[in-house]
């Protein structure tokens, strides 16, 4: 299977297992929708919005529960990018999947990567250290 994100890249495993499973369940949708024909593709976009607002939802818990100070932006940065699935996927839906297609082989992958590295690593250095 073509890959569009690499699984295996370290900076996706942040030690944190809840958030390093999501991470893994979302590369693998991203990595579906890669190579996926037009039906399979409406199909597998419908499942990566579910996925990533329950996958988004999870870490506002796991934030709220710890406390964690950047709560605001990284709220914020979730919300901008559930948007703009939530607008893509009724277009998918309808069966214009072309922008979808480029959304997710243009945008999600570097979006991902940025993300990962930056606010899901902050937040998984201040999880380990919050007592759960």
């Amino acid at each position: 299977m073509q890959s569009i994100i690499d699984p295996n890249h370290p900076s996706y495993r942040l030690g944190v297992n809840s958030m390093d499973q999501t991470h893994g369940e979302f590369i693998d949708l991203l990595n579906q929708l890669a190579v996926a024909d037009r039906n399979g593709f409406i199909t597998l976009f419908a499942k990566l919005v579910e996925h990533t607002h329950a996958h988004f939802e999870s870490e506002m818990q796991l934030m709220q529960l710890c406390a964690f100070p950047a709560i605001r932006e990284h709220t914020d940065e979730h919300q901008r990018v559930l948007g703009e699935l939530d607008r893509l996927g009724e277009k998918v839906a309808r069966g214009s999947i072309a922008i979808g297609r480029d959304y997710v082989n243009n945008h999600l992958p570097s979006w991902f990567d940025l993300h990962a590295s930056t606010m899901d690593s902050a937040l998984a250095a201040h999880l380990k250290s919050c007592a759960l």
